[in-house]
């Protein structure tokens, strides 16, 4: 029976570090234009509270998406220790396009999944070169879809990105700010047979009647900015209440699809969306086998990394796969879940064997 299995992982975490304690000087604004009635230091604490983020990771103003899907990329390459000209698809996942720092019009011409494959000096015109905008969960989403390739045994080889930059794309009067940052996971998902490893199942769907328009694109809190400029904006509370439902339900479409029993899922790779969230999806999750949560269940890099979007997961995968998260590791044998959440309102999960 054809498979897919991830043979090769890389990320690229920006250098450039903002702690919250760089917001102090912020204006932050309500959606109405107003100050708040807490001082920064107030809401930067309760922001952390809540998000676990105590700093986040911003691209170099040289650099753009595209150039962090690069260098993701080329790790993956390398750790998967294939020849590029093999690769059959390139699937980029990405919501904004590359974003120049200072710029407020995004480029999404040509494709990223093309810039890549171009800086990457793959020739063969068979490899097939496309973006897909699925909102945070995109990477999840491009490993589901490399698999249908497989499956239909129209690939051998694929390579899977989530880039963003996020960073560039937020309006700094809004405390919402503060969560998002810049990065790139990438993997390379090859066809497999026999070994009992790769992907078991996966469930996506899609809720977009009163969800659709939870993230959206909006004005600057700030009144007085020019109204046509437009800026990542959410219903965070809406989005809360939507993922503690809605997730763990479709976790559990994926892992009763597999076959495999609660009692062996190792690890949960979940969106690094806020850490509150993604610990009470979690809880609820194993609450629909009437389970406690697994000590150590749950890897997490938000505290450190921020949200960024499509790379999240790819990333925190990258480094618990190259040990590089203290205290996480992925041994062989080992069955994991994939999940995220995000604008559309989308969602996904995969479980998956090592």
């Amino acid at each position: 029976m054809i498979s897919s299995k991830i043979t090769g992982t890389g990320s690229f975490v920006p250098s450039l570090k903002k702690k919250n304690i760089d917001f102090s000087n912020e204006n932050f604004l309500n959606e109405n234009g107003e100050a708040f009635s807490d001082e920064n230091e107030v809401i930067i604490e309760k922001f952390k509270g809540i998000t676990g983020i105590e700093e986040r990771r911003y691209a170099k103003p040289e650099y753009n998406t595209s150039d962090l899907a690069y260098f993701a990329s080329k790790k993956a390459i390398e750790s998967a220790k294939i020849n590029p000209e093999e690769i059959d698809y390139i699937i980029l996942a990405h919501n904004f396009g590359d974003v120049k720092h200072g710029a407020i019009q995004s480029d999404i011409l040509p494709s990223l999944a093309s810039r890549v494959k171009h800086r990457l000096g793959i020739e063969n015109p068979n490899c097939v070169a496309y973006d897909i905008l699925f909102g945070c969960p995109g990477w999840v989403e491009g490993v589901i879809q490399a698999q249908a390739f497989i499956k239909a045994q129209i690939a051998e080889k694929c390579l899977v990105i989530g880039a963003e930059t996020l960073s560039r794309v937020v309006d700094n009067f809004d405390r919402d700010a503060m969560i998002f940052s810049d990065g790139a996971g990438a993997c390379i998902v090859e066809e497999t047979s026999g070994s009992g490893a790769g992907i078991l199942s996966h469930a996506t769907q899609t809720f977009a009647k009163e969800e659709a328009y939870y993230l959206f694109y909006g004005a600057s809190n700030n009144k007085t900015k020019n109204a046509d400029v437009r800026y990542i904006k959410m219903l965070g509370r809406k989005i809360y209440e939507f993922a503690l439902t809605a997730v763990p339900a479709a976790m559990k479409i994926a892992l009763d699809k597999s076959g495999i029993s609660i009692n062996d899922v190792k690890k949960i790779f979940i969106h690094q969306a806020n850490e509150k969230m993604d610990e009470a999806i979690i809880k609820r999750f194993f609450r629909l086998y009437k389970k406690p949560v697994p000590e150590g269940v749950m890897p997490m890099s938000i505290h450190k990394l921020g949200n960024s979007s499509v790379a999240t997961v790819p990333t925190l995968l990258d480094l618990v796969l190259k040990g590089e998260l203290e205290d996480q590791e992925v041994k062989k044998g080992d069955v994991v879940i994939f999940a995220s959440v995000g604008a559309g309102m989308n969602l996904n999960a995969v479980v998956y064997r090592f």
